[in-house]
């Protein structure tokens, strides 16, 4: 499965791109994942607890940088893991690209998913569409508060910028994010069906 999201944030090109590759950093505004062990400078192994409806997974892996790009400002990311309880497990390549815009910058990532096992019948009716929309939103928020509060503490001196206060992204979780995604896949089905009547 191919997803392709894209966000903008209130920060120079150069300061989310560094952001970005301090996963130790990064990794709290990502919601629901945890970083467990740093292995070396490009190697990562954490965790990631996904809830959706009855179904709650926590899926332990490694990330792997294969490629990086400073000049042009682009990252190839390998993920792969596998739910600790035996119900699936998912693999996937994430090509992410900074660039300016406007005042700001924008990040781009594409990702090309693998799901197998119970995680996989979220795959049917744009689900994970949905589903990777929604996280990319709060991974996105609470990234470009972080920046901006580091940048507050560089800019007023004294404490260097890394102690800056952490945000860490709220869980996105439950109940609320099935029938939320479940409510985005019946309105695209509604639009669907009144699409092709008017055709």
């Amino acid at each position: 499965m191919e997803l392709h999201n894209e966000f903008e944030v209130a920060a120079s090109q150069q300061a989310v791109w560094e952001y970005l590759l301090d996963v130790e950093r990064m990794a709290p505004c990502m919601p629901g994942a945890e970083l467990t062990e740093v292995v070396d400078d490009h190697t990562w192994k954490g965790k990631v607890t996904v809830k959706v409806g009855p179904v709650s997974m926590a899926f332990v892996g490694t990330v792997v940088m294969q490629e990086r790009d400073d000049a042009a400002k682009r990252v190839l990311l390998k993920a792969d893991g596998r739910d600790q309880r035996g119900k699936g497990a998912a693999a996937a390549t994430v090509a992410a690209h900074v660039d300016s815009a406007g005042t700001g910058t924008k990040v781009s990532m594409d990702t090309d998913l693998t799901i197998t096992g119970a995680a996989a019948q979220y795959a049917r009716g744009g689900m994970i569409q949905d589903i990777s929309g929604r996280l990319t939103k709060e991974f996105a928020s609470c990234l470009e508060s972080n920046i901006a509060a580091q940048a507050s503490v560089a800019t007023a001196g004294g404490e260097p910028a890394a102690a800056a206060p952490t945000q860490a992204a709220a869980p996105v979780k439950g109940f609320r994010l099935g029938l939320w995604a479940f409510w985005r896949a019946t309105v695209r089905f509604f639009k669907g069906l009144f699409g092709r009547r008017e055709s």
